[in-house]
């Protein structure tokens, strides 16, 4: 079987095996799969993950399983959690504290012609979400998860720094709250789409931009910029009691002034995953835009070219197909 395997180096491989489906486990065969900020922190060294990359996919079912049938088409969570645990017991599976997740964390992942899960995880996707909505219904979710565990007031001056392919989802999420909504980005793609969407930005490339926001006036800031700088620059732009909700992965330990936390009793809050039936029905009903994100979509034989092409700066997103 053919895929992308990470052990250090990226290698396309052509003799990997099928995947080994424990009774509770559904064989998908991909359909198309995205590559996100994640990907790229593990081959820098994030987790210490080796194996198949990837989690953002659409696949369809390749046999019947329970009340899915064959050919239906699927996205799934990433957590496969053990279902004993005291999170499993509180409906907590994303925290399990046996867990393995997807492409990430000694769990193969989506970037393959074939690939397992359990039926637990997945989600049919309606027909009227195409395979290119779908593949985003993983990101999307984690963009919800942000008013879950930080509800946000119409009332509220809200900040997202960062417009990567994440940040763009984010503000688009929060944007239907109806806050005043201010993101901050650096390349010109993310900026033609915030322009093409109606959403306020200020231009990090301008040396004063934290001026032009404003130090501590942001009742919640979300830091989606995926470096270290990200939550430095969140403690200026919070005011005091606000709070910062951290949506990065870091290969290397940011660090920042946590004095201003204790001093402005700021709150810090971090978000992973969230609810995928939300992400599918804002697709099902198009209140979001995920097709102009759209990159390049390039063969699982190209793979190496499309993570390339996907680490380069300023680039969306960039999808494989088998």
């Amino acid at each position: 079987m053919r895929g992308l395997y990470f052990d250090g180096a990226l290698q396309l491989r052509h003799d990997l095996p099928e995947p080994q489906l424990r009774a509770d486990e559904a064989l998908i065969g991909l359909r198309l799969a995205g590559i996100c900020h994640t990907d790229l922190e593990l081959t820098r060294g994030y987790m210490g993950f080796t194996g198949v990359l990837g989690h953002e996919f659409v696949g369809e079912l390749l046999t019947d399983h329970g009340s899915f049938a064959a050919g239906t088409r699927v996205v799934g969570e990433i957590n496969v959690a053990c279902g004993v645990c005291d999170f499993c017991g509180a409906d907590v599976p994303s925290q399990c504290r046996n867990r393995v997740t997807l492409g990430i964390d000694r769990y193969d992942g989506v970037f393959a012609e074939r690939f397992r899960l359990p039926v637990r995880n997945l989600y049919a996707v309606p027909e009227t979400v195409s395979d290119e909505a779908a593949v985003f219904v993983e990101p999307l979710a984690a963009a919800l998860q942000i008013p879950a565990l930080a509800p946000i007031s119409p009332s509220e001056r809200v900040v997202v720094i960062g417009a990567g392919k994440l940040g763009l989802l984010v503000a688009q999420v929060l944007r239907l709250l109806g806050c005043e909504l201010i993101v901050v980005a650096r390349q010109v793609r993310p900026i033609s789409l915030l322009e093409k969407w109606r959403i306020s930005y200020v231009d990090a490339r301008r040396t004063d931009w934290l001026d032009r926001i404003g130090r501590k006036s942001a009742h919640v800031v979300v830091d989606c910029t995926g470096n270290a700088e990200g939550f430095a620059h969140a403690l200026e732009v919070v005011r005091p009691r606000g709070t910062i909700v951290l949506k990065s992965t870091y290969s290397s330990l940011p660090s920042a002034n946590l004095t201003r936390v204790v001093v402005d009793e700021v709150k810090v809050i971090g978000s992973r995953c969230g609810p995928f039936g939300a992400a599918i029905r804002l697709l099902e009903n198009k209140l979001v835009d995920v097709d102009s994100m759209i990159e390049a979509v390039y063969p699982l034989a190209d793979s190496l070219a499309a993570f390339d092409h996907a680490s380069s700066s300023g680039v969306l997103k960039v999808l494989l197909h088998p």
